[in-house]
């Protein structure tokens, strides 16, 4: 067990910052499930517990592998956590090396989730916890989406971080000759209920304020609504984009399912 040192303290709380996340090539979870969830999935430079949570938890110590293994008070866990309030367990990973799409025939049979632009790290942790749950393994995002390593995008996505891939790009140039049909949500559009869903393809989810960009959209081949109910009734302006994913999917895994039977 190492001794924690002030420098090591002032390292793990700038991790809630994505410059100082760049430039060390770290990312932090907190908390038991989270530790728990990820533990097999990346090379984990420092675990930092309490001496009971330690001793609880010696499977998930052969798990990690950490580089090295400190005994925190919870006063020092409160100085590093970038949670309202201290957790048991801070692990603080590498940042994988960035995916790139080269080539994405390999895709063309897949159902695939594109985010442009998407700002709220709540929203991006639930939508990746979303994906793992419904089978799709595969994000593109604008490179001007919010950080996935972000503390409050791990921390949301429950574990799912680890199962699916998330790669930043250039949207509109990778989805401009995309192998597969690209769908797109609009508040004027076919209704989702009745339109043709391929069980592969593209699903563009925007903005949380203004939707789909102009250059993403003209790569859009399909458009779709999800329209309230009943049609004609005063309702919300538009639904969060965590929850016009999860409807959006839910249909598309509907239908790849009623055509197997």
């Amino acid at each position: 067990m190492s001794e924690i040192t002030n420098a090591l303290r002032k390292l793990v709380r700038s991790l809630g910052d994505a410059k100082s996340r760049r430039e060390n090539h770290l990312f932090v979870a907190e908390g038991t499930k989270c530790v728990r969830d990820t533990a097999r999935h990346f090379v984990c430079r420092f675990l930092i517990a309490k001496s009971s949570w330690i001793d609880a938890n010696t499977d998930v110590l052969k798990n990690l592998n950490a580089s090295e293994v400190y005994v925190a008070t919870t006063a020092d866990l409160e100085r590093m956590t970038q949670l309202s309030t201290a957790p048991q367990v801070i692990a603080v990973y590498e940042i994988p090396v960035q995916l790139q799409l080269d080539n994405p025939d390999h895709l063309s049979e897949e159902l695939v989730v594109a985010l442009d632009r998407i700002q709220d790290p709540g929203n991006l942790g639930t939508i990746i916890r979303l994906c793992d749950w419904m089978g799709v393994t595969t994000i593109l995002a604008s490179k001007d989406t919010v950080d996935v390593w972000s503390p409050k995008v791990v921390q949301s996505t429950m574990g799912a971080i680890a199962r699916v891939s998330i790669i930043y790009c250039d949207l509109p140039e990778t989805l401009k000759n995309w192998p597969s049909p690209v769908y797109g949500t609009y508040l004027h559009a076919p209704s989702i209920y009745t339109a043709d869903l391929g069980a592969s393809g593209v699903v563009v989810f925007g903005n949380e304020g203004q939707g789909i960009s102009e250059a993403v959209g003209q790569c859009v081949s399909r458009r779709l609504l999800i329209p309230s109910f009943p049609p004609d009734r005063p309702t919300s302006e538009s639904l969060n984009v965590a929850t016009a994913a999860a409807i959006t999917l839910s249909q598309f895994r509907s239908r790849q399912l009623r055509s197997r039977n």
